[in-house]
Order: C-alpha cells, then sequence, then structure tokens
C-alpha cells in the first residue's frame, strides 16, 4: 500500500480551498470569526475586572483601551489576514506530501490543513456578574485575572481553572489549564492541549505545561516575507526538531568511499548482491517500528576531493552498483586550497555521468579555518556558485549541497540563492530530523549494512516512496 492510501481521509482534504475567501482555513484561528468576539469580549472582561478590584490595582496593572484596542486591531488586520493565506497551501502541502499516519502529530497537522483549530467551550454569564461561585469557590464560568494582569475567562471546578480563554498583551491562548486560585489572583498555568494566537500573526497548537511549549505541536510563522510551518516537539518553550519514526515504509540509502573497502593493509569486498541495511547507528537515540532489514534503495558513491584526490573504487563501485539495478550518484570533497572552477574540471573528467543517475553533489565540510583561508565566507560562496554553474552546464540536472547543521546555520543565511535554488542534503547525528527544507538527511555514521565491513553512513531520504520516484523522474540525469 503507498504512501498516497495510507493517507487516509486526509488526502481528500481540498488544499485549493485552503486560501483566498476562506480565512477560517488560514494559518490563524478564524481570524474574521474571533476578531469580532475578542472585540467584544475583552473591554467588558477589562472593565468588569477593573471594577472588582479597583481596590488594590494600580494604573499599571490594566490599561484597558490600549490593550483591548491593540489586541482587536492587531487580530483583525486585513494585511496579517492576507498574509495568512499567502502561503498556507505552499507549507502544508510540502508537510503532507512528506509524511503519513504512521509519523507523530500527523492527524493533528492534517486536522489543521482541513480548517479545524483547537476550542474551548465556555457557558454565558450574565453581565451583572463576573463568575459562578459555590461553598466561597468558584464554579463553572468566571473572569478572572492573574498576577502577570493576563485576563482569563474559562471554566473552574472546585476553585481549579480547566479550560478557558486568556488574553494578554501578545495574543490570546485557547485551550486547558491547571492551578486555581492564590487568594484574589488566579494561579493557573497553560498545561495540556492548547493553542495560541500571537498579534504578530503566529499560531501554535500543542501540549503546554507551565505556561510553556511542551511536547509535540505545530506553529506557523507568517510575515511580510514568508509563511513556514513546523512541526515536532518543544522542550522549555524551545524548539527542538521533528522525531522520525523509523518504519519499512520510509526510503533509505548508503553513501560510501573508499573506507568500506578497508583500511591499513586489510582489505574488504563489498558483497553487492547482499546488501541490507540492519542497523541506523548508534549516534542518538531512535524510534523505530518494526525489524531494521531495509532495502538499499539509493548509494552517493566518493568520485573526487580538490583536484589531486580519487577515489580508487569508484569505477568499481559505480558499475557494481548500477549492475544491481540501485540509483546511483557521484559526489565531490570541496577543497578550499584551490578555485571552483578547477575543482569542477577534476570531477567532470573523473566521473562517470549516465542517464538514470542520482544528481551530483558537492561535500562542503570547511573548518572556519580554512573558510577565512579561502577569504571568508563570501569568497567560499563565489568559488562553490562556480562548481555547481560549470557541473549543472555538463550534467543538465542542479547538483545537490552536502552540508552539516552548523554550516546551514553560520553559512548559508550569506547564500539565499544558493538556498533557494539548491536542494541540501545534511549530515545531522542528532534525535531530531534537521529545521531545513531537505531532500536527504544523513542520521547516522556509524550503521550497519549486510555485505559490508564495518561502518557506514547511513541516509533517509526526505519523503515516501510516491515522492522518491518523482524525484528520480525529475531530478536524475536525462
Amino acid at each position: 500500500m503507498d504512501y498516497i492510501m495510507r493517507k487516509k481521509d486526509y488526502s481528500n482534504h481540498n488544499i485549493n480551498n485552503i486560501g483566498a475567501g476562506r480565512t477560517c482555513n488560514s494559518a490563524f484561528f478564524c481570524l474574521q470569526a474571533i476578531c469580532g468576539v475578542i472585540s467584544f469580549i475583552l473591554p467588558i472582561s477589562l472593565f468588569l475586572l477593573t471594577l472588582s478590584s479597583c481596590s488594590d490595582a494600580s494604573s499599571a496593572d490594566i490599561e484597558t483601551d490600549s490593550v483591548a484596542g491593540n489586541i482587536s486591531q492587531a487580530l483583525c488586520s486585513d494585511s496579517l489576514i492576507k498574509q495568512a493565506e499567502r502561503d498556507f497551501n505552499t507549507e502544508i502541502e510540502y508537510y503532507l506530501e512528506r509524511h503519513n499516519v504512521d509519523d507523530e502529530g500527523y492527524e493533528m497537522v492534517a486536522n489543521f490543513a482541513n480548517g479545524k483549530r483547537h476550542r474551548t467551550t465556555i457557558d454565558t454569564i450574565a453581565i451583572t456578574n463576573i463568575g459562578r461561585w459555590k461553598d466561597k469557590k468558584r464554579q463553572g464560568t468566571a473572569i478572572s485575572r492573574d498576577s502577570l494582569g493576563r485576563i482569563t475567562i474559562g471554566n473552574w471546578d472546585n476553585d481549579t481553572l480547566t479550560s478557558g480563554i486568556r488574553i494578554d498583551s501578545g495574543g490570546t491562548y485557547i485551550g486547558a489549564f491547571s492551578g486555581g486560585r492564590a487568594g484574589k489572583i488566579t494561579d493557573a498555568k497553560a498545561e495540556g492541549h492548547g493553542a495560541y494566537i500571537a498579534t504578530t500573526g503566529h499560531y501554535f497548537e500543542g501540549h503546554w505545561n507551565n505556561d510553556q511549549r511542551q511536547g509535540f505541536g505545530l506553529q506557523m510563522f507568517e510575515n511580510e516575507v514568508m509563511t513556514m510551518l513546523k512541526t515536532g516537539h518543544w522542550q522549555n518553550d524551545v524548539f527542538k526538531g521533528e522525531r522520525l519514526n523509523y518504519t519499512s515504509e520510509r526510503i533509505y540509502g548508503i553513501d560510501i568511499s573508499r573506507y568500506q573497502h578497508g583500511k591499513g593493509r586489510k582489505k574488504y569486498p563489498i558483497l553487492w548482491n547482499k546488501l541490507r541495511i540492519r542497523h541506523l547507528g548508534s549516534r542518538s537515540k531512535k524510534t523505530i517500528s518494526g525489524t531494521v532489514d531495509y532495502p538499499v534503495s539509493f548509494i552517493f558513491i566518493k568520485s573526487t576531493q580538490g583536484i589531486s584526490i580519487r577515489n580508487p573504487y569508484y569505477a568499481y563501485d559505480y558499475a557494481a552498483a548500477r549492475k544491481q539495478g540501485i540509483p546511483i550518484g557521484a559526489y565531490h570533497f570541496f577543497s578550499t586550497k584551490c578555485s571552483g572552477a578547477a575543482q569542477a574540471n577534476y570531477f567532470i573528467n573523473s566521473t562517470l555521468f549516465r542517464s538514470g543517475d542520482l544528481p551530483p553533489v558537492l561535500d562542503i565540510e570547511p573548518t572556519d579555518r580554512q573558510i577565512s583561508g579561502m577569504g571568508g565566507s563570501k569568497a567560499m560562496w563565489n568559488h562553490i556558485r562556480t562548481w555547481l554553474q560549470a557541473v549543472e552546464r555538463r550534467c543538465g540536472v542542479k547538483p545537490i549541497l552536502y552540508v552539516n547543521q552548523r554550516f546551514v546555520n553560520k553559512y548559508l543565511p550569506d547564500a539565499p540563492d544558493i538556498k533557494r535554488d539548491y536542494k541540501i542534503w545534511i549530515a545531522r547525528y542528532g534525535e531530531y530530523k534537521p529545521d531545513i527544507k531537505l531532500v536527504v538527511w544523513q542520521l547516522s555514521p556509524d550503521g550497519r549494512v549486510n555485505g559490508i565491513t564495518g561502518d557506514v553512513d547511513i541516509n533517509v531520504f526526505n519523503g515516501y516512496r510516491t515522492q522518491f520516484d518523482e524525484f528520480l523522474t525529475k531530478e536524475c540525469i536525462k
């Protein structure tokens, strides 16, 4: 059963209807619907709260006009609504194409794509009363204020706030709470499932603990420049990344060089007819469903380095992998000691390029000192551009960049055109999937493969069979 079938009813959502003219399906929590509610509730709740606590409230506690005006005006801004609609489809499509029901949080994201947002139901109360009480304890619906001056309209049970809507200067939280009342002040924190709609246009839905995002969640960032969807785990309000569930349905591959043939005087043959991935490496914690016994679905083989180093096993490995019907590609290890043009010529003259081969790869792993010695980041990127353009002219396809997470964070922002125009293969040996749109993730350097002696780099394609087949059709050498 392929990826599309596994998406269950979520594959039937009409992604084309998410966007213009359908604000309730935007990244906001139905902005047009809640704007009127907040504009009505907030001034009333602030006014009532001010009356109820005028004996101990200072002018710094609550500024009713400014808070109400800022929140309602920001939430109801047409520009924010248009931002939410502009790139929402692209982000959602990207996620749904590369995940299925086996992935953690898939149902939450699919519901989000279908326009469902987290809601909380609150009973109505009389405008002459700010809450219901039983035996001197809050019971039912009440309006309250906490020690930070945040307003909550929520459901209470035996003086404990269980769910509601909390409004602050940054936005609105809707969801579960834990905690109760300490004297006249509400001491309750966001706890459990909830959503936060920020006045900046960001939307978060997921698990909370002690007023912080904790556990799985999704967040849609929006501004005038871009829309970006993040899904994965938060820890103490910090986004850590997405944890993959490794199953037999994912697409796994390896990359090899001369080191897979032995070290020193010890030489080992690769048994090409026995290749099976049997271990995903021990560098990080992994969630694995079933037994690790995966076919090798693609291979990248080192061809050259700089302008003087060739992999002596490249031609043999290329022929053997091709005989087994495994999609193969070649990579070049970039050197900061020679020009991009010279390295491109060396790679082109030393490498085989045939129809059906994977795109060539530029392996970029320089240290800060090496980059400085080459003339800095700008000079390095100029050499990289030269290499990419020369190899693309020879092969007819755009090469892939192999980088690590630190390089992405520190140097890729200096080359926005490269980030935009070229696919990324990233090495990151942690628990979480890299926070970047990528084509391949090298998840460990110490995997085990039947037929190969010693450690092997294990890679996973970002997507499932449908996306991999599409990649082979569109991106490989013609």
